[in-house]
């Protein structure tokens, strides 16, 4: 049955009411931001979300001036005249940037760090809506910005907006971001949503045109949200191809990033510290309030807990990854407020298929190196079936719960089947057994599994986090219960999370046979999320390891369902072809989910004001307009 396109977008408008009372049926708090003693966290990679992420898109109809999350924003602005009067904000991120070009980011960390300073054309707001940023109006179809068959979006810029070394923001910068991350010798971590598209002009200065391959239901999939910073096209025109990820000056750009946000940077020491100043030049004269801003990377999350809640030495600290009981006693200290919001973060652990011998040389872990034993369904599925996911999701705060699923948020997936009910889940420790047994991998004298001369032994990484290492602990006495052999090994976020090509320890590189982290989607439609497990989004040595699919899944039968998805319109087929990759992922283990989390977990000091968290966004999207009382 075919869909008109006024049908597509009010099904939508409908369907994004239903993603937030849906999250909180499954255990998230209802409300958009709560301080509360007893909340959940997020990820330590929301690639990967930690870093390395609901419903369908925000409508092409929706009027972002009308929309709650920009009314709110400007209810907290800064009062005139009030900029630089706020001294320095101390922001703590127990994982540290390692880039400041998030376009070659891995994580949270580095998309948060990149914000203060890079912005993108528009933001999503708490309900899932676009919010103009660099974009003078968002386009629709009832202002022309949208066509009516979908095939083409015009956006309109900001005039008189400057970069902050004095030259203009122009359409041409725009053109030339979607040429740099479209080019895949760029290999830009955010690549898939650059993706079917035909052409970017720049019309005119205050003018981009985008047109796409085919009708695309969702019109800000691109320059929108965390993979839509916009870069300079006068610092990085000449970076576009291996140079991005190979020339010295490049690498000096990533790390130092001209833009036009309200901050820009002073000093950057990677994998520790940020620092910047107010952009004299931003275009709003009455912000930022912060004179500067210093992120601090590194410790434990543990201690950014304490350091907000109790000690008061932070004003915000990022992903408080800790246990209930204890995140409930370093409440005590009255120094500051809890904040989650649901979203779509799963904490799930990877499975490599290809093989991470380092006897492989410059092959290790190539796509064209199957994995000795990873590669068989069955050894996957017993893997999976002897996880007691309950038992882990007991380790985070109230609000997060076990989950089967890689999608989790309706309309695709009701409450009832986050656990057991779309996908059976429940532990199965003799279930594991026999498959392994049907498998032909049999127990040996040192109760370790093998199979012609192959022991089943597991290399398990993950970043160190106390919580995680509970989490490691939990799974590896499930597997070794089962005849599996597991080594464990934790790795510091900072480098973990980096795009360091020459660091074997990366998330890019997987030079494990599992890893485990957590991972969300940007918008509400998860097609660029879904799509970074397609065959063209893997890393390996060509370039850089830079990019998603750290699995190095390939499947012809996915990557036809996801160049489906981004041209498909009518909705009953969307909400379809996004259950098929779901089910794909969990059926063919590609990964493991284990636990649904609220996407925020952070704190805040009880003077710091004009926050306004979204699942859709980073954290720091709206910082302009934060403030602090005396």
């Amino acid at each position: 049955m075919n869909t008109s396109y006024s049908r597509v977008r009010w099904s939508v408008v409908l369907l994004l009411a239903l993603v937030l009372p849906i999250l909180a049926a499954c255990g998230a708090p209802q409300s958009g931001t709560t301080a509360s003693p007893a909340a959940s966290s997020s990820p330590a990679a929301s690639t990967a979300a930690e870093s390395p992420a609901a419903s369908t898109a925000a409508s092409p109809s929706a009027s972002a001036e009308a929309s709650p999350s920009s009314e709110a924003s400007a209810s907290a602005a800064p009062a005139s005249g009030s900029r630089g009067q706020g001294g320095t904000l101390r922001l703590l991120w127990w994982q540290a940037p390692t880039i400041l070009n998030f376009h070659h980011g891995q994580g949270t960390k580095d998309s948060d760090a990149s914000r203060l300073i890079l912005e993108p054309l528009a933001a999503i707001g708490p309900d899932g809506t676009p919010v103009p940023v660099l974009a003078a109006e968002i386009p629709t179809v009832e202002n022309g910005g949208v066509s009516e068959d979908l095939t083409t979006t015009t956006w309109k810029l900001k005039e008189g907006v400057k970069w902050s070394d004095g030259s203009d923001f122009t359409a041409d910068d725009v053109a030339f971001t979607y040429s740099y991350c479209a080019d895949e010798k760029t290999a830009c971590s955010t690549g898939s949503a650059f993706e079917g598209v035909s052409s970017v002009e720049a019309v005119d200065p205050t003018t981009v045109k985008i047109t796409w391959a085919a009708p695309n239901p969702n019109p800000y999939r691109m320059f929108v949200s965390t993979n839509g910073e916009i870069l300079q096209k006068k610092q990085f025109e000449n970076c576009i191809g291996e140079k991005a990820t190979t020339d010295s000056a490049c690498q000096a750009a990533h790390n130092a990033p001209i833009g036009t946000g309200p901050y820009k940077l002073r000093e950057f020491r990677s994998g520790d510290t940020v620092t910047y100043d107010i952009n004299e030049l931003y275009r709003d004269p009455n912000k930022p309030f912060f004179k500067e801003v210093q992120m601090k990377g590194g410790g434990d999350a543990t201690s950014a807990a304490r350091a907000v809640f109790q000690t008061g030495d932070a004003d915000y600290a990022w992903n408080l990854q800790v246990e209930a009981p204890v995140l409930a006693q370093l409440q005590t200290g009255g120094k500051g407020d809890f904040l989650t919001i649901p979203g779509s973060s799963v904490e799930r652990i990877a499975l490599n298929r290809t093989n991470p011998d380092p006897a492989l040389g410059d092959k290790r872990a190539e796509p064209d190196q199957p994995h000795p034993f990873l590669s068989d369904l069955k050894v996957r599925q017993a893997l999976g079936k002897a996880i007691d996911r309950k038992a882990v999701a007991a380790l985070y705060p109230p609000g997060a719960g076990p989950t089967c699923e890689i999608i989790t948020t309706a309309p695709y997936v009701e409450p009832t089947e986050i656990f057991g009910g779309r996908h059976q889940c429940e532990q199965d420790l003799e279930g594991a057994k026999q498959l392994l047994d049907e498998a032909g991998w049999t127990v040996g004298a040192d109760g370790v599994r093998e199979k012609d001369g192959i022991k089943l032994s597991v290399l398990y990484q993950t970043t160190v986090n106390p919580l995680r290492q509970k989490e490691q602990a939990l799974v590896k006495a499930n597997w070794e219960a089962i005849g599996v052999a597991v080594e464990l090994k934790s790795v510091d976020p900072g480098v973990f999370f980096s795009t360091d090509a020459g660091n074997p320890d990366t998330f890019g590189h997987f030079f494990a046979d599992v890893q485990m982290y957590t991972n969300n989607y940007e918008q509400p439609d998860p097609t660029t999320y879904l799509c970074d497990w397609t065959s063209s989004q893997i890393p390996q040595r060509s370039n850089g390891w830079g990019l998603n699919n750290n699995e190095r899944y390939q499947n012809p039968e996915y990557d036809t369902l996801c160049d489906n998805l981004r041209k498909e319109t009518d909705n009953d087929k969307r909400l379809e072809i996004v259950r098929q990759m779901n089910d794909i992922i969990v059926e063919d283990v590609v990964v493991i989910p284990l636990v649904a989390r609220p996407q925020v977990s952070s704190g805040k000091s009880k003077a710091l004001q004009g926050i306004n968290l979204t699942p859709w966004d980073t954290e720091l999207w709206n910082i302009a307009d934060w403030t602090m009382t005396q």
